[in-house]
């Protein structure tokens, strides 16, 4: 329960507290819901699979029990327990780093962030571990500084036990405050339960956030730093009802996603629309696709501009068109080629090589390409690579949409050769293939434009369509930012036409 004697946070002014300092509760604070269980249930499930998930999820009635009739102390232990017990610090690093980001943002408490990001020094005050949130507070919300629960480790593995002074509650969360503040008072300090009151009457101004806040979270377009990057399998915050239908659900999933595939790749390619459609995979047609070319003409094959979502465009292009299509990729499994109903061909990143290659296959025919360059799950466009333009004047903007309801079909840090299967483990996978018209002549390379200008304006022509945001963010961007190094905060996207660089 909350302690009455603090005013709600609605109360607290947020104008010219530049200059001052506030320390914020995470769950239930900056965050509107009260339970961390969903952030420790993405982290077992990326470090650990179903099994590592399936553990936590028996684990979490007695953590219960203990966080409401022990001690709140005693509960996180056995979920830290549950999740970190014998992980690499790596793995975990990287989870909080590429993953939980996305899921903690789309939580963020809108009333108590007005008060936070008015401050002009920030701090985070958790019982959470902090290798597990400082990522997302520091590179997103611009904590100055984040003091969590310290996670003991062994040779680069996480024991699943807690370092002294243990979980950062109650008393010890004053005790940490006093240690950091020795000289100095806090202006604000923001807590949401009973056992934040020990902290929050060490600072000048204490505010509690009601249990059951009825506000929106703050929306992706309001974010302080907007994630355009991001990884994970898992597209639901997952309850412990959600965890439980995903661990029930996989089995079953997994032997539909090897029919789907073996459909996919058995098949004619006349008959694999109707097929998909059986097995429960909805594939929508929208614009008019051009006829393919007859070989006796003489005539290049067009060029089908793809944006990219998962692998798995160009075979949805292919089922769209009730023919083969082959495609050039920049990086592939070995797996993922075997089991393509298409013939694919890599890129080598030689420009001349590509160049030479890409031009053969359109005397061949009809090719498909995604120059993007690398997948990407929010409603932006990565910058276009301009080479494409330079090879043909036959060239056919295709829009793609995916929608997928239990796990993305698409990763960076995991094997790429499992992106279909996930993808096609999703009840009801969805794929919707938009052709645009086919690029007036005056517009390409042949009639003076240069390949950055063309590129430029099919970007804009699928951003259009898909009301997506074009941005100058390459392939390098992306892994970049998910590997932590530079370019981990994701500026702003320019809407402006970008400087497109070739391959």
């Amino acid at each position: 329960m909350a302690d009455a004697t603090f005013p709600t946070v609605d109360k607290c002014a947020s104008i010219g507290r530049e200059q001052h300092t506030v320390v914020a509760d995470m769950d239930g604070t900056l965050l509107r819901g009260r339970s961390s269980f969903p952030y420790f249930a993405i982290l077992a499930f990326e470090v650990g699979g179903v099994l590592r998930l399936l553990f936590l999820l028996l684990a979490s009635p007695l953590a219960g029990l203990l966080y409401y009739f022990v001690s709140e102390s005693a509960g996180i232990k056995v979920l830290i327990f549950a999740t970190f017990a014998g992980v690499r610090v790596s793995e975990i690093e990287s989870v909080a780093r590429a993953v939980l980001p996305k899921f903690y943002s789309s939580d963020l408490h809108p009333v108590t962030w007005r008060v936070f990001s008015a401050c002009g020094q920030r701090y985070v005050l958790t019982a959470n571990p902090r290798i597990m949130v400082e990522a997302f507070l520091k590179d997103f919300l611009g904590a100055d500084s984040v003091l969590g629960t310290e996670v003991a480790t062994y040779r680069g593995r996480a024991t699943g036990f807690v370092r002294e002074p243990g979980i950062l509650v109650g008393k010890n969360k004053a005790d940490a405050l006093n240690k950091t503040f020795v000289k100095t008072q806090p202006d604000i300090g923001l807590g949401d339960r009973r056992t934040d009151a020990p902290f929050m009457s060490l600072c000048k101004e204490a505010y509690i956030v009601p249990p059951k806040p009825d506000v929106k979270a703050v929306t992706s377009d309001k974010l302080p730093k907007p994630i355009v990057f991001h990884d994970g399998r898992l597209v639901q915050k997952p309850t412990p009802l959600i965890a439980l239908l995903t661990i029930l659900w996989i089995p079953v999933g997994f032997v539909l996603a090897c029919l789907r595939i073996a459909a996919g790749a058995l098949l004619p390619m006349p008959l694999v629309y109707y097929a998909f459609w059986a097995l429960g995979v909805r594939v929508t047609i929208k614009g008019t696709p051009p006829p393919p070319v007859k070989k006796s003409t003489g005539q290049s094959g067009v060029l089908f501009i793809c944006s990219h979502r998962t692998l798995l465009d160009p075979i949805f292009l292919s089922t769209a068109l009730g023919r083969p299509i082959p495609a050039v990729t920049y990086s592939v499994s070995r797996f993922s080629e075997i089991i393509s109903p298409i013939k694919t061909v890599r890129l080598s990143r030689d420009r001349l090589a590509d160049a030479a290659m890409i031009k053969k296959l359109l005397e061949e025919g009809d090719l498909a390409i995604c120059p993007e360059g690398t997948t990407c799950r929010e409603p932006f466009l990565l910058r276009f690579s301009a080479l494409f333009a330079e090879l043909t004047d036959q060239l056919v903007p295709v829009a793609m949409v995916n929608r997928m309801s239990m796990f993305h079909g698409t990763t960076a840090r995991g094997w790429k050769g499992m992106d279909p299967f996930y993808f096609f483990m999703n009840p009801s996978p969805a794929y919707e293939v938009k052709f645009l018209n086919k690029l007036p002549l005056e517009l390409t390379c042949s009639s003076g434009k240069s390949s950055h200008e063309v590129a430029n304006y099919i970007q804009r022509v699928i951003a259009a369509t898909l009301s997506y945001e074009c941005t100058s963010f390459t392939r390098k961007d992306k892994y970049r930012a998910l590997a932590g190094n530079d370019g981990t905060v994701v500026e702003k996207p320019a809407l402006k036409a970008n400087k497109v660089m070739g391959c």
